[in-house]
């Protein structure tokens, strides 16, 4: 069938087989391999978290762990990609800006650079992005029928740039703080996605987010059986960032579906809105990490790294189910719902807390 100059395909299995299953087992596959010699690396050379509570009060874990879990995350997706699909001025751009990222993780892990510098790298490489042709040109309207456009390219390229650049940062302060936390909430939120861009699979221009995002499950999947507690590596900055920015690319990709990632992603979110808030209150820096978080505060409740890591796989499956069956007046309702569940979890764990210290 053809509309105009799309031609759109019958959908069959084969062409379901050859966007789900053939991406991720690609990345699969190159994620495990490159995270086993990158763990090799980075303990030969030395490169270990060995952080305390004092020199990294985000950091929980006790003994030397080897970060670098962005270079298995952008080799695993490149590779699946190269060997699946063609790459055009729009995939090109979004692989060198996650090359940009990758390296700067990279470094990061060996020097511990700024977070403001990380957040200046941030911005250039989702400028990358949206040069290359992938912009928020619309969203669907929250309050009624049909689209809001933006038909400014400078007000589009804004609007993307500080869609990717925040969804980087709040997925990595957010949802990164425990053993298999980050990457099992990345592999749910892209099986998402994934399944968001299969409604459109009868159009050939919703393949590449389909097959990409099922190829950063993928990769995220082959992280997590190294990142399980107890870890064998961490994410560090690069693997955090990385799966912000890929997931913001994916849902602009996929039509705009923005609101669709606020929702799986809604708790990472509305904690990390909260933290900064809470952080400009007292006066302290946004960017500097604490443990306020709400997977600190739950582990002060007592529970394990694992119950954690599983609450947060267990939420984000469930609200990317809701999200697929949402239109976009009910996903505004929804993620103002998630906004108070999680402020009221919160405030009602700080102030449990805080009674039992008084005791």
């Amino acid at each position: 069938m053809s509309d105009g100059s799309v031609v759109y395909y019958p959908i069959n299995y084969f062409m379901i087989a050859t966007l789900v299953v053939v991406p991720f087992v690609l990345s699969l596959i190159a994620s495990v391999a490159i995270t086993y010699i990158t763990i090799l690396v980075y303990r030969g050379l030395g490169l270990l978290d060995k952080s305390t509570k004092n020199e990294h009060a985000k950091h929980i874990h006790s003994t030397p762990v080897p970060r670098g879990g962005g270079i298995p995350i952008f080799v695993a997706m490149l590779f699946s990609v190269l060997l699946y699909g063609k790459i055009d001025t729009q995939i090109a751009g979004i692989f060198v800006g996650g090359l940009i990222i990758a390296v700067t993780g990279i470094v990061d892990d060996i020097f511990d650079i700024s977070p403001y510098l990380r957040l200046i790298i941030g911005v250039i490489a989702a400028g990358i992005v949206a040069l290359s042709g992938t912009m928020i040109a619309y969203i669907s309207n929250p309050i009624g029928m049909g689209v809001i456009q933006f038909n400014l390219t400078w007000l589009t390229s804004a609007i993307t740039i500080l869609w990717v650049v925040w969804a980087m940062n709040f997925v990595n302060m957010g949802a990164k703080g425990l053993d298999g936390q980050l990457p099992g909430v990345t592999t749910i939120a892209a099986i998402v996605m994934g399944i968001l861009s299969l409604r459109f699979v009868g159009d050939p221009t919703a393949w590449p987010s389909a097959y990409m995002s099922f190829a950063l499950a993928g990769a995220y999947a082959g992280l997590l059986s190294f990142n399980i507690y107890p870890q064998k590596i961490m994410p560090g900055w690069g693997g955090g960032a990385l799966a912000g920015y890929f997931l913001a690319v994916l849902s602009i990709l996929s039509g705009a579906k923005v609101a669709t990632a606020l929702i799986v992603l809604g708790v990472p979110l509305m904690d990390v809105v909260y933290v900064i808030g809470r952080r400009i209150a007292e006066g302290k820096s946004p960017v500097w990490g604490d443990t306020n978080h709400l997977h600190h505060q739950l582990l002060k409740l007592g529970w394990s790294k694992r119950q954690v890591a599983m609450f947060y796989w267990l939420v984000t499956a469930l609200l990317g189910s809701i999200a697929l069956q949402l239109n976009s007046q009910m996903k505004v309702y929804t993620i103002l719902l998630i906004a108070i569940s999680v402020g009221g979890i919160l405030l009602w764990i700080n102030l449990f807390l805080s009674s039992n210290r008084s005791e």
